[in-house]
């Protein structure tokens, strides 16, 4: 799905002529490839961090009794993913001392495996008691660490696939390492906290993070994407930086003129409907009285189905109607799966929770399949870490910077419609912030035909 550009063709290897479309059975044997495999345990790495960080995190603080305006504001540990953009050409063109020998993608990935493991253990260690600095610092060491290793891995998995058709392969293996890995950040540690403790779970998620060092070791290193970045100036010479700090982003637009402020406006808006309210899942939760076991037997049953069943479903739908259809879907789905919510305010049982649970997972699921191989067509080998950290900031942003008000935002409207009314009203109004970016995704389908490719590109 990497297109070089006029830059790069002429030290990027010739693409290769037009594979005819495989087979469901071809696609099947694919899957038994080592690198597969590989992706799906980086993927899984990729999602272990995340949670952490974010909404499980907000659980601890609010079984400690922290307030809801504080679990909003300590969620913005999370814009190191949206910021990531601003570090990622040092992945692309630097390696890491020592772990360098491994390759440039795997050191990387391979140390900043190492520094979330050291952040999860303090986190564990240090736990509430002392206050919300230490814990919050040892939040963010994880969340910047998690980021700058997934800008690795995207760029390994865009550069280790052979065609644009095995990207969209190793996308649906990461996809579903990393949904595994929120199913256990979301529903196992909820589980094991409630015997346990948190502290004890964050030590066993630590432990965790060797699946990413395993995997890390077995990866191979993408020659096809060493060839075009060998062949470019050294980073520390002039022509160097400024290609590495502004190479990316001319290529981009000049692969997509101006509609590729359409395309980052609309990546930029496209997860508002997941991200907005995110820290304030699981205090709803807590507030509803739903019990832990219940969260965690909801999540890893049902929510598990659907996640997998949303992950085929999404992958099915890009090939059979189209990229930009695919997106409508994902973001039709995802404005109804947050709306849903509300109901668990009017009423809630198992069956309730259960279906509106199941519904979120494959809508999330859905989505983000859609849009994360949606972007990583629209990368140039040669660029790919930093382009495709661009886009992720792009979709990140925003959305991290609105849900850190959530909590704010359920106070205000508590006075006017009680607790559980004001979570109700909050998850509604969230659930309508998908109807911009379908406007814009529709202006694209115009523009560029339901596969979304740009002429000139």
């Amino acid at each position: 799905m990497s297109d070089p550009t006029a830059n790069t063709a002429q030290t990027a290897p010739a693409d290769p002529p037009p594979r005819k479309k495989r087979s469901a059975l071809q696609v099947l044997r694919e899957l038994r490839q080592p690198k597969v495999a590989v992706m799906l345990a980086l993927g899984f790495s990729s999602g272990l961090p995340f949670l952490l960080t974010a909404n499980t995190f907000g659980y601890w603080l609010r079984d400690e009794g922290t307030s809801l305006k504080a679990i909003g504001f300590i969620s913005w540990v999370g814009f190191a993913y949206a910021f990531k953009v601003y570090w990622s050409p040092l992945v692309d063109r630097l390696d890491v001392p020592i772990l360098g020998k491994l390759g440039r993608r795997r050191g990387w990935m391979m140390f900043c495996q190492i520094l979330v493991a050291i952040g999860l253990l303090g986190m564990a260690l240090v736990g509430v008691t002392p206050g919300l600095v230490v814990i919050g610092a040892l939040a963010l060491l994880v969340a910047f660490a998690s980021a700058t290793q997934d800008i690795a891995i995207d760029a390994w998995r865009i550069e280790a696939a052979d065609d644009s058709e095995e990207v969209g392969l190793m996308t649906s293996a990461a996809q579903l390492g990393y949904r595994i890995a929120l199913l256990v950040t979301d529903a196992a540690i909820i589980a094991a906290a409630e015997r346990v403790g948190w502290q004890l779970s964050y030590v066993a998620m630590a432990v965790l993070m060797g699946v990413g060092l395993v995997a890390t070791f077995f990866a191979f290193e993408p020659q096809r994407a060493d060839a075009v970045l060998h062949a470019k100036p050294p980073l520390w010479s002039r022509k160097g930086l400024i290609d590495a700090l502004l190479g990316p982003f001319i290529d981009f637009f000049r692969k997509h003129k101006t509609t590729g402020l359409i395309i980052l406006l609309m990546v930029a808006l496209y997860r508002l409907p997941d991200f907005i309210m995110g820290p304030m899942y699981n205090p709803y939760y807590h507030d509803l009285g739903i019990s832990k076991d219940t969260v965690a037997l909801v999540r890893g049953s049902f929510g598990l189905v659907a996640t997998f069943v949303g992950l085929a479903a999404a992958g099915l739908c890009a090939i059979r109607i189209g990229m930009l259809p695919t997106l409508v879907v994902g973001l039709i789905l995802e404005g109804i799966g947050t709306c849903a919510f509300a109901l668990l305010a009017l009423h809630v049982d198992s069956v309730t929770f259960a279906v509106v649970m199941s519904l979120d997972s494959f809508a999330q699921s859905f989505a983000g399949v859609a849009l994360v191989t949606y972007m990583s067509s629209l990368t140039s080998l040669g660029y790919t870490a930093t382009q495709y950290a661009m886009l992720s900031s792009t979709y990140a942003i925003l959305g991290k910077l609105l849900k850190g008000f959530s909590g704010v935002a359920v106070d205000t409207l508590t006075p006017s419609y009680g607790l559980l009314g004001a979570y109700a009203t909050a998850f509604l109004a969230t659930g309508l912030t998908a109807i911009p970016p379908l406007l814009l995704i529709l202006v694209l389908w115009k523009i560029q035909g339901r596969h979304g490719t740009t002429a000139n590109g």
